[in-house]
């Protein structure tokens, strides 16, 4: 008998659009425990919420459509990994609207931070309330869109910086390493923290010179920047240990430890982009097992004291958690 994920694929496959939740694997839950001692405080810095479609409606402009994933499914997730704090950051699937991501920040109250997405038509009384709210960033999303032109980019993170330089916040990117090296000048000479998403979107088969990635370590090392060793799985096909992504964590935490930060990166979209399905069509989640890729950070950073920065101190002094 099929499993309820391969009725998933084999309906997607078929170009069947599901709109049932009960069609559809839920958001991953760890089937690993942790294996060393979580410090207190602890922060998951890159999570995403899917709020029901209803009352938290899809940008029409988005590439792909995720499932549902709820403010307690990830409280659950959060309590089994003993994680206390997390960042919360809106998807490409929203646009400008960050409705679903204050709906999981509210449900954590002060444990929670947010990472808002906006565009020049944001004005500047949403920001002071997104403020009060507890967001402390801006993300800017290229991957997801397939952008590549250096000038797109340059245009967007300076615009970025420009809007929130005033307020103490960050810019977070979801790139490449190519367009890593593009910006690198302006990330230096930047007034504010420029985030790099998910290994600095490396890929572990170009090896650690591929195009950029010595740019992202030499920002690392500055200070300028901070990266999020999170999302094993979008640098690596090795899972369900992704040992091949250990060389590139291993990398970043020696370039600078006060400089990096973690995350699950849940509920784990197919962000991917296709052609084989429309933007429309639900694509169930990946099914990774949280509690066996939080223990890798044990394996890059065997160092308790070093975990502690990671976990603890770094997303602290980025988020401002008290």
């Amino acid at each position: 008998m099929l499993s309820r994920r391969s009725l998933v694929l084999a309906s997607l496959a078929a170009g069947v659009t599901m709109t049932s939740r009960t069609a559809l694997a839920k958001a991953s839950q760890p089937a690993t425990a942790v294996n060393f001692d979580v410090p207190a405080g602890a922060v998951d810095c890159h999570t995403h919420i899917h709020g029901d479609p209803a009352k938290f409606p899809f940008f029409t402009g988005r590439v792909y459509t995720p499932e549902q994933a709820s403010p307690e499914e990830m409280a659950a997730l959060h309590k089994a990994l003993h994680i206390q704090r997390v960042v919360i950051v809106t998807p490409s699937v929203y646009g400008t609207d960050n409705a679903a991501t204050l709906f999981g920040i509210k449900a954590r109250g002060n444990d929670a931070r947010g990472v808002a997405v906006i565009d020049d038509k944001t004005p500047e009384a949403d920001l002071d309330r997104m403020q009060g709210e507890g967001f402390r960033g801006i993300r800017i999303n290229l991957a997801t869109g397939g952008i590549s032109d250096p000038a797109v980019g340059r245009a967007r993170f300076q615009a970025a910086v420009d809007r929130i330089k005033a307020r103490g916040w960050h810019v977070q990117l979801y790139t490449d390493t190519p367009m890593i090296a593009a910006i690198k000048d302006q990330v230096m000479a930047s007034p504010v923290p420029a985030v790099f998403d998910h290994f600095g979107g490396a890929q572990a088969k170009l090896g650690l010179s591929q195009p950029g990635f010595p740019d992202l370590i030499e920002l690392v090392k500055s200070g300028n920047a901070y990266v999020k060793i999170s999302g094993s799985y979008r640098l690596s096909t090795e899972g369900p240990d992704y040992p091949d992504a250990a060389p590139f964590a291993k990398a970043l935490i020696e370039a600078n430890p006060d400089r990096i930060i973690w995350g699950t990166d849940w509920p784990h979209p197919d962000s991917t982009l296709r052609t084989d399905i429309k933007p429309t069509e639900v694509r169930p989640l990946y099914q990774i097992d949280d509690g066996r890729l939080m223990n890798q950070l044990a394996v890059w950073a065997p160092d308790a004291a070093v975990r502690k920065k990671i976990l603890v101190d770094n997303p602290a002094r980025l988020y401002g958690f008290g």
